[in-house]
């Protein structure tokens, strides 16, 4: 725990339990959404073979997680650490240019 809070740059175990608690929501909300949406668009389980499907839902549930990451992060007020969060995992991913993110060497 503490080795995370270092690497966050957070000192508030308060806040801690808060960031931990925004991913676990996240992550479920962001499958629960995805499913309907995959269905809507003709993409079941039964309409494609598991080497389609699952990467097609993995490529959808990305930036679902990544909007829905900054809206929950919002309503737990930590806009700022999921905002800076997403902005390096979509750098590190090297698609920050789709948000207008400079990649920045540290």
């Amino acid at each position: 725990m503490a080795s995370l809070k270092e690497k966050w740059g957070i000192t508030s175990n308060f806040q801690f339990i808060v960031i931990l608690l925004v991913f676990a929501i996240t992550g479920s909300t962001s499958a629960y959404v995805t499913r309907p949406v995959l269905e809507w668009i003709g993409i079941t389980k039964d309409s494609l073979h598991p080497l389609i499907y699952w990467p097609l839902s993995l490529i959808l549930i990305l930036p679902v997680y990544k909007i829905l990451l900054i809206v929950i992060g919002t309503l737990f007020f930590q806009h700022t650490f999921f905002w800076n969060f997403v902005k390096k995992m979509l750098i590190r991913m090297r698609l920050g240019f789709l948000y207008g993110i400079k990649n920045k060497q540290n």
